[in-house]
């Protein structure tokens, strides 16, 4: 680690959690993120602001102009870019070491087999089922780490699904890929500006403790809000052993 690094990372490395060494696997670490809108843009920031090495941004959208009432990555000097274009910028300007790949197409079953067997971690920030579907049987397939947010309207929801762990169940355990699920989008039902913020926060929280090898995540647990009394509701989620993505691992 440089003079700079040490100066940059120092409030990180003052924590005993992490440390010289929890920061140093920060630094070496690679995180795909899957959406570059509402909970992508806090996620990407701050995981660029710690220290991950390298990102991936996977968002086929570009930037509107009612994006910017909650996605911070992006800005009006930059909307009809590509997301995942405006976004990279928006990392260069915190933190220019880290390295970022942009791919700005749908992520399908194809592309994700690809890129989710180079990441340490994957983060679904998307705000389709399909989408989120294929990102957790790309993560089970390749044995990755998922951390996975959602909000709409003011409720907002995050998991950790890590089907290393034996007990841990995946996203199709709490979410069959054969429910039949009204696509709920911000377009149609609105959001909290602030809600996204919440939950890509504590996303990128928990991509980082998992990746500086400290804390317990919250794998095996769903933690929803309810912005409206500021409720947190935790609940218990078990792996499904008839799962038709995880159960026969």
């Amino acid at each position: 680690m440089t003079d700079d690094q040490l100066l940059r990372y120092s409030r990180h490395i003052l924590l005993d959690e992490i440390g010289i060494e929890g920061q140093e696997r920060l630094l070496a670490a690679h995180a795909l993120i899957v959406g570059a809108g509402g909970l992508g843009s806090p996620v990407a920031l701050y995981l660029a602001g710690a220290g991950v090495g390298r990102i991936t941004l996977v968002d086929d959208d570009r930037v509107d102009v009612t994006n910017l009432q909650r996605q911070i990555a992006h800005n009006m000097e930059r909307v009809g870019q590509p997301k995942t274009e405006s976004a990279q910028a928006a990392i260069a300007a915190i933190n220019p070491e880290v390295v970022v790949r942009t791919v700005t197409q749908r992520a399908d079953a194809a592309l994700l087999a690809d890129l989710v067997a180079g990441a340490d971690l994957v983060l679904d920030c998307c705000d389709n089922f399909a989408t989120r579907q294929a990102v957790n049987a790309a993560c089970v397939q390749h044995g990755k780490p998922l951390v996975s947010g959602a909000a709409i309207r003011l409720d907002g929801q995050i998991a950790v699904f890590d089907t290393r762990d034996a007990a841990s169940p995946c996203y199709a355990c709490l979410f069959p890929p054969d429910s039949q699920f009204e696509e709920t989008r911000c377009a149609t039902f609105g959001v909290l500006a602030p809600l996204v913020g919440i939950v890509g926060s504590l996303q990128a929280a928990e991509a980082i403790k998992l990746l500086a090898g400290m804390g317990s995540a919250l794998v095996g647990r769903l933690l929803m809000l309810d912005a409206r009394g500021m409720e947190w509701t935790p609940l218990r989620v078990a792996r499904q052993p008839h799962c038709p993505v995880c159960g026969a691992r």
